[in-house]
């Protein structure tokens, strides 16, 4: 097996005396999709947040591909190659949905030339093209965002999260909307493995079948769950 490419030690986020998230050591390999699981609550979102830079860690380590990256900012973890999609979809309403995927791509550019790369207005329009066929969101290339159905912006956000290949893709929600039962169908479909989240704990690692089947997961993970 190939070295992780992130790994998180004991990592812990406190709210005054609210622990949103404990105990949280996980490694994350290479080619891997794996599914994260649990109510609301239960520590998901706290623990994206606190690898990508929204939060910093009250304790514990955060590691990418071999470097500590713990409390390094959102700008310096999307630059290392980590991006991430949000609950609340991060689009700019006012927009197409290409002319969105292109302020993404001048976005990842930040850092790497990317006053010049703006120049490149036909190149860009041409990629932003090719990433909404990708994501099967052509259609929508010239419709104004804000007038999209909730699903499509989804889509869109995790379209622009996806811009030039990074590393590691952390999606925050991305089947809020949809049943419980088709929460599940989605998570044994394109998840090997599955992390189940409670209360601020990691409860249950392990190959998505086996993870759906333990006992406690059942009871306290898949009744209430968003994946």
């Amino acid at each position: 097996m190939s070295d992780p490419i992130l790994v998180t030690e004991n990592l812990e986020k406190r709210f005054g005396g609210v622990v949103a998230a404990s105990e949280i050591s996980l490694s994350l390999y290479p080619g891997e999709t794996v599914a994260v699981i649990g109510s609301n609550g239960a520590g998901k979102t706290t623990f994206v947040n606190m690898v990508t830079g929204y939060l910093k860690p009250s304790s514990g380590t955060i590691r990418f591909r071999g470097r500590d990256i713990t409390g390094s900012s959102p700008r310096k973890t999307a630059q290392a190659g980590i991006r991430r999609s949000f609950q609340i979809s991060q689009i700019f309403p006012q927009l197409t949905a290409l002319e969105n995927v292109m302020m993404a791509e001048i976005a990842a550019a930040d850092g790497k030339g990317g006053l010049r790369a703006t120049a490149l207005t036909d190149t860009r329009m041409e990629t932003g093209r090719a990433v909404l066929d990708r994501f099967g969101l052509s259609q929508h290339a010239d419709v104004r965002v804000g007038t999209l159905p909730q699903g499509v912006k989804k889509q869109l956000d995790i379209a622009m999260a996806a811009i030039d290949d990074p590393a590691l893709i952390l999606l925050d929600e991305p089947t809020s909307g949809v049943s419980v039962d088709e929460k599940m169908d989605i998570v044994t479909r394109f998840a090997e493995r599955t992390v189940a989240f409670y209360e601020g704990k990691i409860l249950s690692d392990g190959p998505t079948a086996e993870v759906l089947a333990d006992t406690e997961v059942r009871r306290y993970v898949i009744g209430g769950v968003h994946a």
